[in-house]
């Protein structure tokens, strides 16, 4: 008995898991023992603390990547070695250091990511027969390889001046809430917790627990249940009606959603558990009126890091409307090559950066209509339409798919449809409904809920977080959605 769970713990502690990520039971047990651990070192020794968190990162991207995972205490070392020495030097040397630490810190992702796409491109361009490679992309790449560049840009040009040393940076980028899929966050931001004392506070862990609940109700319960029914129409568009189809764009516009916030919501809830505050990544985007606001709201740390590290540096808007178009088209078109290694995503890109342009373009011409309800009505349309329309690119495997999808919607779209559909798929209707209501709460209303969870009796939220763990269990599927933007 002991000896076989002996090599049941060794077996968990040794072998790769490709569907592990904080959302599976798994790792739900051991994150219970680490944070008891955690606890008491926190208590006693900081340099302790540090280590071990650190130590529990490195496992958590060994499950999810196998001996991948060296690439992470690799880029680690060299980001911290040169940064260091690059805010050390002075004169003319110093960006060209910075340059070179850069370039080290994206070649890794480059490779992993890009190679086969761009053997695909040159095969295309010179009618060659190169084959692939056989390239697996570690878990996690994209997103600490630009938190890695953010915080050697931000030392470089004397936005982030504290005095960091190796241990205390591994803690930066190695941390395992944000491994899998962000979200990406500032050196400005989480580094100066990290190097501060202080003990856990009550009203934090709860309201990390808050967001762990949420993100499980996102994710695990709603977003994995209406996937399976998104994944038919998207593998065969023309097999369904025209109102089938529509509602699968529909089901795919709130899961991706849901998928990547409840990741998020569960990220920054963990940290927030540990003491550590993050900041939020989603506001609410599908309450938008308009494309500039809807990246205000979506994947709030990727928008902005691609603002303030490509928008900016091309010149921003310092240099005319016309340069102010072209950055702002080059920066969606990087954003959509940063998903994926594919011309869906670059043509996802492309639809947001020309939305982008249009809309800045008619700015002024739009500043001028009343700002009635049902302008505002209207605009809320056109953004959603749009936004869930460029999904449909994002989503498919092919742009004939996506075509295929959006043409059988509009030739073959009935209301008639409507009765038959719900009575047939009553539960992923009102998953769908109850998703899209509970999106259009006002913030101030979520943080409410937050505050009345954070202040009420354990035994409430005991039995609140019990009542989720039921519901996600009896609604699993026995093949578990990976989260959509690990991938990435």
């Amino acid at each position: 008995m002991i000896q076989q769970l002996f090599q049941s713990l060794l077996q968990f502690f040794t072998t790769p898991d490709k569907d592990w990520s904080i959302v599976t039971m798994p790792f739900m047990v051991l994150f219970v023992i680490f944070f008891a651990i955690f606890i008491f070192i926190n208590r006693r020794r900081h340099t302790a603390m540090l280590a071990y968190v650190v130590v529990f990162s490195l496992f958590f991207a060994y499950k999810s990547n196998g001996w991948l995972m060296l690439l992470l205490p690799t880029t680690t070392f060299l980001s911290w070695w040169l940064t260091d020495r690059m805010r050390r030097k002075e004169g003319g040397g110093r960006k060209a250091l910075m340059w070179l630490t850069v370039v080290v810190e994206l070649l890794p992702l480059l490779y992993f990511k890009y190679t086969n796409f761009l053997i695909e491109i040159f095969n295309e361009m010179t009618a060659s027969n190169f084959s692939p490679l056989s390239i697996l992309l570690p878990v996690g790449i994209s997103f600490y390889s630009l938190q890695a560049v953010s915080y050697t840009v931000d030392v470089y040009k004397g936005k982030f001046t504290l005095d960091v040393n190796l241990l205390e940076y591994a803690f930066y980028l190695t941390f395992f809430p944000l491994l899998m899929a962000g979200p990406i966050t500032r050196a400005e931001v989480l580094l100066p917790q990290v190097k501060e004392r202080k003990p856990l506070d009550e009203k934090l862990i709860y309201a990390g627990l808050w967001l762990i609940i949420v993100g499980l109700v996102k994710k695990a319960l709603v977003a994995d249940y209406i996937a399976q029914y998104n994944n038919w129409i998207f593998e065969d568009p023309t097999g369904f009606s025209g109102f089938e189809g529509a509602m699968g764009v529909l089901g795919y516009t709130l899961q991706i959603y849901l998928d990547f916030s409840g990741y998020s919501d569960m990220s920054i809830g963990i940290a927030a558990i540990m003491g550590f505050q993050l900041r939020e990544n989603f506001n609410f985007p599908y309450q938008s009126l308009n494309l500039t606001e809807f990246w205000r709201r979506w994947h709030i740390a990727l928008s902005t890091w691609f603002r303030d590290y490509v928008y900016i540096p091309l010149g921003g808007n310092r240099k005319g409307k016309f340069r102010m178009y072209l950055n702002c088209f080059i920066s969606m078109l990087l954003s959509g090559l940063w998903h994926g290694a594919s011309w869906m995503f670059v043509i996802w890109g492309a639809m947001h950066g020309v939305g982008l342009v249009v809309h800045k373009a008619c700015k002024s011409w739009l500043d001028k209509i009343p700002n009635t309800w049902y302008v505002k009505i209207v605009a809320w349309f056109i953004t959603f339409v749009f936004v869930a329309v460029a999904w449909v690119f994002f989503r498919s495997s092919s742009v004939d798919t996506a075509v295929t999808l959006l043409n059988h919607i509009a030739v073959d779209f009935s209301w008639d449809y409507l009765p038959p559909f719900v009575s047939t798929r009553l539960m992923w209707t009102l998953f769908l409904v109850l998703g899209f209501a509970l999106h259009g709460l006002r913030k101030s209303h979520s943080e409410k809920l937050k505050d009345w969870f954070v202040r009420s009796p354990w035994l409430v939220k005991l039995v609140i977080f019990i009542l989720v763990m039921q519901l996600v269990i009896n609604f699993r599927q026995d093949n578990v959605q990976p989260f959509i933007y690990a991938q990435f």
